[in-house]
């Protein structure tokens, strides 16, 4: 009868019931904060390698993750990765909080003509004109290219920025020389591209030695510069007598 009795409440072939443990809490907890701290390490280390990770829209440079974008830049006009991550924090104002961080952006286009003539450009922006981004060139090759300058400002008026690109990513033609030029600021950070990202090609800068920043100008180094320009992108500061 015993040996009946265990048949009939464990079935041939059965496992016998046993209560499911209950998931602990406790570990879940720190399973999630793992791997929290892992993606905020993981987005440190290459926001400091100087890889972006988010890509926006163009014409702003791509930018880490995370970064606040209401800090401004600091009084730094190399492009190094401390220049770099500080533009960064700009840039990502006039990307991602038009309405809230800067005014509303400026754009406008324009042709690249070659023939080896010197030719300018030039936008105002903020209140009353208080700023001036002037592109001027001289380049060699075949046709006209449609290019594009956009301006922004931070909200309180402080800050621009300038950037001037080929929205087709990578301009053929040969550039013997460039300046890209600010009035009413001082340059904070200024960077110049061989090529412009387009769909899933990066930004690529020139070599440090191929160009020089200023506290008013990027502009190509003479007998240094290989002629290859697609991109210009300068963070701006109003100069003292504006303040």
């Amino acid at each position: 009868m015993e040996a009946g009795r265990q048949s009939m409440a464990t079935p041939p072939g059965d496992t016998p019931w046993k209560p499911k443990p209950r998931p602990n809490m406790a570990a879940r907890a720190r399973e999630g904060a793992g791997r929290a701290w892992s993606r905020a390490r993981a987005a440190a280390d290459v926001a400091s390698s100087g890889r972006p990770t988010c890509p926006l829209p163009r014409p702003v440079a791509t930018l880490p993750c995370g970064s606040d974008p209401n800090m401004a830049a600091p009084s730094k006009r190399r492009s190094g990765e401390g220049a770099s991550w500080w533009a960064a924090l700009l840039l990502a104002a006039v990307a991602l909080r038009p309405g809230e961080a800067v005014s509303e952006p400026t754009t406008v286009a324009f042709d690249v003509r070659p023939g080896g003539v010197v030719h300018s450009f030039s936008q105002n922006v903020g209140p009353g004109d208080k700023y001036t981004c002037t592109f001027t060139y001289a380049s060699q090759g075949g046709t006209n290219e449609k290019w594009q300058m956009s301006l922004g400002t931070s909200k309180d008026h402080q800050h621009f920025t300038c950037t001037i690109w080929r929205p087709q990513g990578k301009s053929y033609l040969y550039f013997t020389q460039f300046k890209a030029e600010v009035r009413g600021a001082e340059i904070e950070y200024g960077m110049a591209y061989s090529k412009a990202a387009f769909e899933r090609e990066s930004d690529v800068p020139l070599k440090n030695e191929e160009f020089e920043v200023t506290k008013t100008a990027v502009s190509h180094r003479p007998g240094a510069f290989k002629a290859e320009l697609s991109k210009l992108v300068i963070v701006a500061k109003a100069s003292r007598s504006e303040l």
